[in-house]
C-alpha cells in the first residue's frame, strides 16, 4: 500500500516539475507551434550577395539574433520582387542593390539602409552575335538588366549618358537602345538565341558570359560608380528598427561578421558561394570563375551616403525618379 502511495506521489511530483520547467527558449502555443519570433532574410544568388550566403552557411544570423528567434531565408531574382516582399512584410531584411532601394524610398516606402555588403561587380558584356566591339556600336541594339531602374541599369545608362550621344541611350528617354529585363542566370541562352545583344550584369554571371565568348564592353572599374557605389546594401524597415532595435542590430552585426569572414577567408568564402549558387540555381560554378568574379568586388559593411545621393541624382536624370531626390535619413546610422 505504501509503495503504491509513494509511486503515485512521485508521478504527481514529476508532472508538476514538467509543467513548471518549460524554458522560454522552448515555448509553444496550445496548438504545438513555436512562438519564437521569426526573422526572414532575403538575398540574390549573385556573388555580390556572398555575405548573406556566408552568414547563412556559418549561422551568423542565428548566433547574433539568439535562441528566441527563428531565422528563415528567401532568395529573389531582382530588386523589384525583393522590395515588394520587404514592403509587404514577407521578409524583414536582406541584401539588395541601391537602385531599387532609392526608387522605393523616394516613393514613400518604409526602407532603411543599415549596412553595406559589396562595392563593384557590375560589368557590361556583348554577345558574339551582336557585332559590338565598343560603345559606339550599341546604337539600335537590345540590352538586358535584372530590372528597370535597378542598380546595374542605372550604372549602364549613366555610362551611356556620359557619351553625350543621344542615339546611344535607351529608347525610354529618346535613344535607340531597346531595354528588356530578365534573370541573369538566363542571359547565356538569350545571347545564343540572339534575343539580346548586350547585358549590364553582376558577377558571377559576367565572368560566365565572358568565358562562353562574350566581350567586355565596360569593365567594373570603368562603369559609372563602379569603384564607389555600394553594389549591394543591407536593408530593413524603419518599423523593425523602432519596434525591435535589438533584432536590427543583430542583423547588422551578422552581416559585418560575414563580410569580415570573406575578407579573411577568401578561399572558403568562394566554396560557400559556389555551393549556395548551385543549390539555388542548379548551376555548377567553376572555381576559377568565382575567384575572378570575387576579385572584381570589394566586400565591405561601410556605406557612403554621399555616393548614394549622387546615384539618386543619376536615377533622376535618367527619369527613373520624377523629382530631385533627397535621401537624408535613408541610411540608418544609429545602430
Amino acid at each position: 500500500m505504501k509503495k503504491w502511495i509513494l509511486s503515485l506521489t512521485l508521478l504527481l511530483v514529476i508532472g508538476v516539475l514538467a509543467a513548471c520547467g518549460s524554458n522560454s527558449d522552448e515555448k509553444a502555443s496550445n496548438d504545438g507551434k513555436s512562438t519564437k519570433e521569426k526573422v526572414v532574410i532575403g538575398y540574390f544568388p549573385n556573388i555580390d550577395h556572398a555575405p548573406a550566403m556566408v552568414a547563412r552557411e556559418k549561422g551568423f544570423y542565428e548566433k547574433a539574433l539568439g535562441d528566441k528567434v527563428d531565422v528563415e531565408y528567401r532568395t529573389f531574382p531582382d530588386g523589384g520582387t525583393f522590395m515588394t516582399a520587404l514592403k509587404s512584410g514577407d521578409i524583414d531584411a536582406g541584401l539588395v542593390g541601391p537602385g531599387p532601394v532609392i526608387n522605393n524610398y523616394f516613393s514613400g516606402a518604409d526602407v532603411k539602409i543599415i549596412g553595406g555588403a559589396s562595392v563593384g561587380g557590375t560589368v557590361v558584356v556583348a554577345s558574339k552575335k551582336s557585332g559590338i566591339d565598343n560603345l559606339s556600336d550599341v546604337a539600335g541594339k537590345t540590352f538586358i538588366t535584372p530590372g528597370i531602374g535597378c542598380t546595374h541599369d542605372v550604372q549602364f545608362e549613366t555610362s551611356l549618358e556620359d557619351q553625350a550621344i543621344k542615339k546611344l541611350t535607351s529608347s525610354r528617354i529618346g535613344g535607340t537602345l531597346k531595354h528588356v529585363t530578365g534573370n541573369p542566370a538566363n542571359y547565356q541562352g538569350m545571347f545564343e538565341t540572339g534575343k539580346v545583344d548586350l547585358a549590364a550584369v553582376p558577377e558571377p554571371w559576367a565572368s560566365i558570359l565572358v568565358k562562353n565568348g562574350a566581350k567586355v564592353i565596360i569593365s567594373t572599374d570603368k562603369i559609372a560608380y563602379g569603384k564607389t557605389l555600394p553594389n549591394t546594401v543591407l536593408v530593413t524597415s524603419d518599423k523593425l528598427i523602432k519596434d525591435n532595435k535589438e533584432i536590427a542590430q543583430g542583423i547588422a552585426k551578422a552581416e559585418k561578421e560575414a563580410v569580415d569572414f570573406i575578407n579573411n577567408n577568401p578561399d572558403e568564402a568562394q566554396k560557400i558561394a559556389i555551393k549556395s549558387i548551385k543549390d539555388l540555381t542548379k548551376q555548377d560554378m567553376d572555381q576559377e570563375i568565382v575567384k575572378k568574379a570575387m576579385s572584381n568586388i570589394t566586400f565591405t559593411s561601410d556605406v557612403d551616403e554621399d555616393v548614394i545621393q549622387k546615384f539618386g541624382q543619376s536615377s533622376y536624370d535618367l527619369k527613373f525618379l520624377k523629382e530631385k531626390p533627397d535621401f537624408t535619413g535613408l541610411v540608418e546610422t544609429n545602430l
